[in-house]
């Protein structure tokens, strides 16, 4: 859901006659640019790719909204008198999970951290060795993390549930 900005290191340094951009894989999107005719062209691109910047300047790759299938490959090739300058950039998405806490009568408690990627680990404070943890993989490869913290022969007046990802704070 947000933005993503791929740049080509040192581009402003390497005056190109063409700039192209394209992820790895077979039937993806390729952006060009030619600055000799002021050309720019698209194929298999989505309006959710475009130029961030000025072409001349700065022709970064701009993703927005970015979405789990952008995730991958990028490779940015620019062109002029002296050869081709290839640039590598990888592109991983981060989806932060969404947190859920709840309990039942015999004294359970129930921490769930749904459709995270990479998923999101989940402890207990105090640590203790009466809880256990389930997760499920979705198609989209987002994960779901339940974990079941017991405290019925505890003399503990409370738990807390902590959730930490690398998306989140």
């Amino acid at each position: 859901g947000h933005e993503a900005v791929l740049s080509c290191p040192n581009i402003s340094k390497v005056h190109f006659l063409l700039l192209t951009w394209r992820r790895n894989c077979s039937s993806c999107c390729v952006l060009s640019y030619r600055r000799d005719r002021n050309e720019t062209s698209r194929l298999n691109c989505s309006e959710r790719i475009t130029w961030k910047y000025s072409l001349d300047s700065d022709p970064a790759l701009h993703i927005f909204p970015v979405n789990l299938g952008d995730e991958g490959n990028y490779t940015c090739e620019a062109v002029n008198s002296e050869g081709n300058f290839l640039f590598f950039s990888s592109l991983t998405v981060l989806v932060p999970p969404t947190v859920t806490l709840a309990h039942d009568k015999s004294r359970v408690a129930v921490c769930q951290a749904s459709a995270g990627k990479p998923p999101a680990d989940i402890s207990w404070v105090p640590a203790s060795n009466h809880s256990s943890e389930e997760e499920f993989h979705h198609p989209n490869g987002t994960v779901t993390r339940v974990s079941y913290f017991g405290w019925t022969n505890s003399s503990l007046p409370s738990v807390t549930c902590l959730v930490t990802h690398p998306a989140m704070n």
